[in-house]
C-alpha cells in the first residue's frame, strides 16, 4: 500500500477505537452507579493493579512495550474515574512539582488537581473530604525519609491508599547561558540530591533553598543570572532553557508518594502495610515489640524513628511490612506488638 492507502487504513483503525471507547464509557458509567448504590469506593488500586498487569500480559507480541501500554490505559483510566465522579486530589504545589507528576502518573489527565501549600494542607482537605485523595511524598532513596509527612501521621484519621514510585531527573534550567549563572533556588530535597554536581560544577555559588521547585522556577523566569533545579516539565511551564540534564548525584533516584484517604485498600495478592507504634520507656522494650515479626517471619522492608513530640525522648517507629493487615499472620503479629507498646496504629495496606 502508498503512503495514502497506509492513512486511510489507520483512520478507519481510530474510528473503531473511538466507537470502541464510548462503548467502554457507557460499561464503566455503568460500573460508577452500582459502586456508589453499594457504598463501594470509584477509585480501587487493587483493581487497577490486575487490570494493567492483565493488559500488559495481552499486549506480549504486539509492538507495544509495556510503558506504552500502561501509559495508555492511564489516561483511559483517567477518564473513567472522571466520568464516574468528579474526582478531586489534593497534592503539595505548586503545578510542576514532583507531586504533581506523581499525581498525574497514578490518577492521569482527566481529574481534577488541587495544589496544596503544605503537607498539613494536603492532609486538612482530604480529612474533611473536600477532596477524594491526597498525594504526598515519604521518602527517597537518596535522601531517606520526609519526616513532615511522618509526623502527620500520628495524628491523622487518614489511611494509605496506595503508592507511586517516581524515578527523579532533576535539570539545571535558567533563561540565561551556563556561565552568566549567579545564583541557583530550588527546594532543599532536590539541592540535597545534586549536592556532589554543584560542588563539582558551582562550588562557588550557596544554592538557595525555595518552598517548591515551581517557586524556584518562577525567580529564574524573571530574575537574570537565576537558575534553578528540578523537573524538565519546568522549563516547559516557566520558558527555561534545559542547560543540563539528569544531574542527580545517583543516576537512579526515586521518590516514593503515598494516596492517602479515609479508607485502606482490599487485597491484592502482594501487598505492602505500614505501621507506626511507640514502646514502652523500659530496657529491652523495642526488641520484644519485634520478635514476633521474626516469629512468624513477617519481612521489614523499613523502620524509622521520629520524636513523638508528646513527651522528652519519646518515640514513634514507623515500620514498612510484606503483606496485608487482614492477612492472619500479619494481624496477629500486630495484635502481639500491642502488647508490648503504648500506642499501636496501622496506617494501610496497599499495592506493593
Amino acid at each position: 500500500m502508498d503512503l495514502d492507502e497506509l492513512r486511510v487504513k489507520i483512520d478507519a483503525i481510530d474510528s473503531e477505537i473511538i466507537r470502541l471507547l464510548g462503548e467502554r464509557a457507557d460499561v464503566v458509567h455503568e460500573v460508577g452507579v452500582v459502586k456508589k448504590a453499594n457504598g463501594e469506593q470509584i477509585y480501587r488500586p487493587d483493581r487497577e493493579n490486575a487490570l494493567l498487569n492483565s493488559l500488559v500480559e495481552k499486549a506480549k507480541g504486539t509492538r507495544l512495550p509495556e510503558k506504552s501500554i500502561r501509559a495508555i490505559y492511564r489516561e483511559i483510566m483517567s477518564a473513567a474515574l472522571a466520568l464516574e465522579e468528579d474526582l478531586k486530589i489534593a497534592y503539595l504545589g505548586p503545578e510542576g512539582t514532583w507531586t504533581h507528576q506523581a499525581a498525574i502518573g497514578k490518577f492521569g489527565h482527566s481529574v481534577k488537581y488541587l495544589p496544596q501549600p503544605s503537607f498539613a494542607d494536603v492532609f486538612e482537605q482530604v480529612e474533611r473530604r473536600r477532596v477524594d485523595y491526597g498525594v504526598v511524598p515519604i521518602e527517597n532513596s537518596t535522601e531517606g525519609a520526609v519526616t513532615h509527612t511522618l509526623d502527620l501521621f500520628a495524628d491523622s484519621p487518614l489511611k494509605i491508599y496506595g503508592q507511586v514510585l517516581l524515578p527523579i531527573e532533576n535539570n539545571l534550567m535558567a533563561k540565561c547561558k551556563r556561565e552568566e549563572i549567579t545564583e541557583i533556588y530550588s527546594h532543599p530535597q532536590i539541592i540535597a540530591q545534586c549536592r556532589a554536581w554543584l560542588q563539582k560544577n558551582f562550588n562557588e555559588i550557596q544554592p538557595i533553598e525555595k518552598s517548591s521547585s515551581a517557586a524556584a522556577a518562577e525567580i529564574a523566569a524573571e530574575k537574570p543570572g537565576a537558575a534553578i533545579l528540578g523537573s524538565r516539565l519546568l522549563s516547559e511551564m516557566y520558558g527555561l532553557e534545559l542547560l543540563e540534564e539528569s544531574i542527580q548525584d545517583i543516576a537512579n533516584n526515586t521518590t516514593r508518594f503515598l494516596v492517602i484517604s479515609h479508607d485502606t485498600c482490599p487485597p491484592t495478592g502482594n501487598d505492602r502495610t505500614s505501621i507506626m507504634f511507640s514502646v514502652r520507656d523500659e530496657p529491652g522494650s523495642l526488641h520484644r515489640a519485634l520478635e514476633p515479626f521474626e516469629k512468624f517471619s513477617i519481612n521489614m522492608s523499613k523502620i524509622e524513628s521520629r520524636p513523638s513530640k508528646r513527651r522528652a525522648w519519646e518515640y514513634f517507629f514507623f515500620v514498612d511490612l510484606a503483606g496485608h493487615c487482614d492477612d492472619p499472620d500479619l494481624s496477629d503479629v500486630i495484635s502481639q506488638l500491642s502488647q508490648h507498646c503504648s500506642f499501636v496504629k496501622v496506617l494501610g495496606s496497599y499495592p506493593a
